[in-house]
């Protein structure tokens, strides 16, 4: 009897400890939270190109702290509106993303991908290799040779003999011209992320790793995945004449639309899509463009330069 009041009492006393460890890491994710946010509207706001970078530095730091709390993987990061957050549909990991515009109007991008381990931080750190990646729709990369993007969509692929996940990226380019982005992630033996796979197929070229679209800078682009249809939708880009037809920055969405449809795990290209049947209206409105959110914030702030 002394022995099973004393099991019952450890065990209550072990609840406890949990319970108390949990409530401190709590509280200490809520100051790294706010943490966050504040550092996340100087990094997209500030008119000063030190300052957004400094701050930037800052998140990158506070953000890993907030990781290596106990069970950090539950914790959400809704509320910080600087970045971008997407789990994946199994919840095997979950990817962080991000951008600062540069002093000359380009972008770099930031981000990481948290395992969802059940214990210690495995985080992956994404290092914007853009510049250096010549043909970013031949090359398959891994996280320190990353394409970088700000991801607003993820979707699992798993009727295939390697399942992967595919992801759609909105990616500011220059004060010309933005780009989206049609990518892959998988893993490899060792766990670690792998970008870009075989799996784009038609559109009179061959094979491509990701799909790369470039656009006038004034223009919006539909990109969007749509589940019911196994299917990704998006405007056609089309210069504004003849001579225009080398400067994909001048390419805007010309009111037709193709796409690629999943098929055996590889997406086949298909041209002439008829959206009524496809996208709503209602679709288009859950779509925010992050370069839009973005230029609409610092429009709040006085420019100092």
């Amino acid at each position: 009897m002394k022995k099973l009041l004393l099991t019952i009492f450890l065990f209550i006393q072990a609840i406890n400890v949990l319970l108390a460890q949990d409530t401190r890491a709590v509280k200490q994710f809520t100051t790294y939270r706010d943490s966050l946010k504040h550092l996340g509207t100087r990094f997209i706001n500030d008119p000063d190109d030190m300052e957004r970078k400094n701050a930037n530095y800052q998140f990158i730091r506070t953000l890993v702290s907030a990781l290596k709390l106990p069970n950090s993987f539950n914790f959400s990061f809704d509320s910080i509106n600087a970045i971008s957050v997407l789990n994946a549909p199994d919840n095997r990991f979950r990817i962080f993303t991000w951008h600062v515009i540069n002093l000359d109007g380009s972008y770099r991008f930031y981000g990481a991908v948290q395992m969802n381990t059940g214990g210690p931080l495995k985080l992956y750190p994404l290092e914007d290799y853009s510049p250096l990646l010549k043909n970013p729709e031949d090359s398959v990369t891994d996280n320190r040779k990353w394409y970088g993007a700000q991801y607003y969509k993820i979707v699992s692929v798993k009727n295939s003999a390697n399942p992967y996940y595919l992801l759609l990226g909105w990616k500011g380019n220059t004060v010309k011209s933005t780009k989206k982005v049609i990518e892959t992630i998988s893993f490899n033996r060792n766990g670690q992320p792998i970008f870009g796979a075989d799996v784009f197929t038609g559109n009179g070229k061959k094979t491509r790793k990701r799909v790369v679209f470039e656009y006038s800078r004034q223009a919006s682009m539909l990109l969007r995945y749509v589940p019911d249809e196994n299917i990704i939708v998006f405007d056609h880009l089309s210069p504004p004449d003849q001579k225009s037809a080398g400067k994909p920055e001048t390419f805007g969405p010309d009111l037709s639309y193709d796409g690629y449809r999943l098929s055996n795990g590889k997406w086949q290209f298909v041209e002439n899509l008829d959206m009524r049947n496809i996208a709503t209206a209602q679709d288009q409105n859950e779509y925010i463009d992050p370069k839009k959110q973005a230029i609409k914030d610092r429009q709040q702030v006085p420019a100092r330069h």
